[in-house]
Formats: C-alpha cells, sequence, structure tokens
C-alpha cells in the first residue's frame, strides 16, 4: 500500500504541474498496485479530461462508482467528460447523483445547468450559445477545472493505442441496429466488460496475468443504451447497438468532418421506393411490364426454344394434360411427351428413342 500512496503522491504532484500524461502515467502505476482505489480512478478521470481523452475518463469515472458510489467527484468528472462528448442527458443524470452526495455545491448546479442547455440545443429549443461557460473549481484536488462550452470539443475521437490492437473489431449496420464484433477467443464472460453512453461503446477485456484490454470510442451516431446488449460466444464478442435514429453510418467512430447523415428510406413491401432525380419521374410499373413484355418475346434457338415451348404448355394447361405430360416424361425417360391423359392414363408410356439411338437401363 505504501507504494501505492507514493505513485498517488506523485501523481498529484504531477498533475499539479500540468503534467498531465505523466499524471495519467503514475496514477495507473498505482491503479496496478490498488486496483479496488476508486479515488486513483477518479483522479486518473480528472487527468484523462485535460488531454481530452474524454472516453476513457468516462470509463474511469465509472469504475470508481462501481467501486465507490458515494464518490462525489467521480460523478462530477463523468458529467464534465460527457458534457464535451454532448452527451447531455447522461451527463446530467451523473450530475444530478453527485448533487445529492454534495449538496450546496454550486459546480454541479451549474454544469447541470449546462446540460439543459445542450439538451434544449439539441431538440432546437435555443440557439446555439457562444458565451464561454462558467469555470469550475475541483476542491478534492486543488486545480482548476474548466467546463468548456460543448461546442470547442476536440475533434479527437477514439483514443487508442497507436500499437496494433489485442483483438480485431469490424462492424456492420441494419437500419436500426448496428453490430460490432471483437475477435476474442475463449475470453470467459466474467472477464469482459461492456458499457454503453448516449454515444459511446466501452469494451474491456481484464485476463489474469494479462494486460488489461480495452476498446473505447465515440460512436457516430447516438445509440439507446437501455436497448443494446452483447454476448460473449467462443470465439468473439457479439455487440449489438441500438440506433436512436435510422441513419446509415458511415463508419464506426464519431468524426466532425463527416456529419451529413443520410437517412435510410425503409421502404415497405407494399410500397416501391421512389428515388430522387434531377428528370422527370419514370413510371417503374410500366418499364416492369415492358421487361416482361421483352422477356415474353425474346427468341431462342435449339433445345433452349423447345423447353420455353413446353414450359408455355404446362403453365397454361389444365389438371388432365399436365398429369399425361409428367407421366409420359417420366415413363418413357425422357422420349415421349403426350399431352392426351386419356391414351396414357391406362397404360405404360414406353421409351422411344430418335432414329440412330438405342435405349438402354441402367444396372444398379
Amino acid at each position: 500500500m505504501a507504494a501505492s500512496s507514493d505513485l498517488e503522491t506523485r501523481a498529484k504532484e504531477a498533475f499539479i504541474d500540468d503534467h498531465f500524461e505523466l499524471a495519467v502515467d503514475l496514477y495507473s502505476q498505482a491503479i496496478s498496485v490498488s486496483p479496488k482505489n476508486a479515488d486513483l480512478f477518479a483522479d486518473r478521470a480528472q487527468a484523462n479530461i485535460k488531454l481530452n481523452n474524454f472516453t476513457e475518463a468516462v470509463a474511469d469515472a465509472n469504475k470508481a462508482i462501481e467501486l465507490d458510489p458515494s464518490i462525489a467527484k467521480a460523478y462530477l468528472r463523468k458529467g464534465m467528460a460527457c458534457i464535451k462528448l454532448e452527451e447531455y442527458e447522461t451527463a446530467k443524470s451523473a450530475l444530478e447523483v453527485g448533487a445529492s452526495l454534495a449538496p450546496g455545491d454550486s459546480r454541479f448546479t451549474n454544469l447541470i445547468k449546462e446540460c439543459d442547455n445542450g439538451i434544449a440545443e439539441e431538440i432546437g429549443m435555443l440557439p446555439k450559445q457562444s458565451t464561454e461557460a462558467p469555470k469550475v473549481v475541483d476542491k478534492s484536488a486543488a486545480t482548476l477545472e474548466v467546463a468548456e462550452p460543448a461546442s470547442s470539443v476536440s475533434k479527437q475521437t477514439t483514443t487508442l493505442s497507436s500499437a496494433k490492437p489485442k483483438y480485431r473489431h469490424e462492424f456492420f449496420q441494419k437500419p436500426d441496429q448496428v453490430v460490432v464484433t471483437i475477435f476474442a477467443k475463449g475470453v470467459p464472460a466474467k472477464n469482459v466488460a461492456v458499457e454503453f453512453g448516449e454515444q459511446i461503446l466501452s469494451v474491456a477485456i481484464d485476463l489474469p496475468g494479462e494486460e488489461a484490454y480495452t476498446f473505447q470510442l465515440r460512436l457516430f451516431g447516438k445509440i439507446i443504451p437501455a436497448t443494446c446488449r452483447y454476448e460473449v460466444l467462443s470465439t468473439k464478442i457479439e455487440i449489438r447497438l441500438a440506433k436512436a435514429e435510422a441513419i446509415h453510418w458511415t463508419s464506426l467512430e464519431f468524426s466532425r468532418d463527416n456529419l451529413a447523415l443520410q437517412r435510410i428510406n425503409v421502404s415497405s413491401d407494399t410500397q416501391r421506393p421512389t428515388y430522387p432525380s434531377s428528370k422527370a419521374t419514370k413510371d417503374w410499373d410500366k418499364l416492369e411490364a415492358q421487361v416482361k413484355k421483352e422477356e415474353k418475346d425474346e427468341k431462342l434457338d435449339g433445345d433452349a426454344a423447345l423447353n420455353k415451348f413446353f414450359r408455355d404448355i404446362y403453365k397454361d394447361a389444365d389438371e388432365d394434360t399436365r398429369r399425361a405430360m409428367m407421366k409420359s416424361f417420366v415413363e418413357s425417360n425422357g422420349t415421349v411427351l403426350s399431352t392426351n391423359w386419356k391414351e396414357v392414363g391406362v397404360k405404360k408410356v414406353e421409351g422411344s428413342p430418335p432414329d440412330g439411338m438405342e435405349m438402354k437401363k441402367w444396372e444398379y
């Protein structure tokens, strides 16, 4: 424990000196020694916020809350990180819990108001705010934390290690959901933790004796956390994200350079799709009829023409004619095709090979 305390002290000093990357590293070392210390995770969240590592900050705050649900500063830092990610509903929920644990703390009140403004902006009730948000002092670390406007969110998206990831991942989508697959073979379900935010996916795989794997990113679009789910299988982890809107995701992670979202045109089985065009609208029923007519009038030669002729006869024939055609064709081994049921219905149809050919039975 002494080693952990020393690392924590050095981490706080590094933070005060604005050496935030060193602070994160020292907090991580302290956490490896004391993995159940909620304060370490909450303080590392604060350092991650300074580095604009907002998804990591949310994950750290969530871990701190899991270890100690009464730690008010963890809710504060989760709220601040979620505001930066424009996840105002999630931020507000965390801040309201934190405010109940620290009554009278104006930091929570100010940030909750910012969340309300952000929510109102999202639904079009307020114009985008350009004024600077109030400065918030986090007394627990004796440092200044500034809750900047949501519009100043960094372009940084997924803060993953530049090294090759331990597990490969891919995704595909449907109109209402995105399916993310992480190819992790033989991982026990108890060692996997998946958390969903308004627009955040966080996956952690912690195997004994191995370095913990984390996959955290801000998603391309918003999701519905309550209806998202995941399953740990023998060869992979399959995560199903419920889309909040039926829009096409051009990538898995968010990018400010790609905000022009195309709504998926989900057409019913009974309604024909319409296609935007600068030209006059086409009559798709007329085109379909024209194609069918061309198929009907198609000129065929040889066996193809003969087969089409017989198919047309069978298609339009009555029941007796169809029975005659089937019986004669089968019993003659494909050498006779009759449409007269009165004739073929009372006797076996013998084969009639073409001139110059001989019919033989197969020996089994």
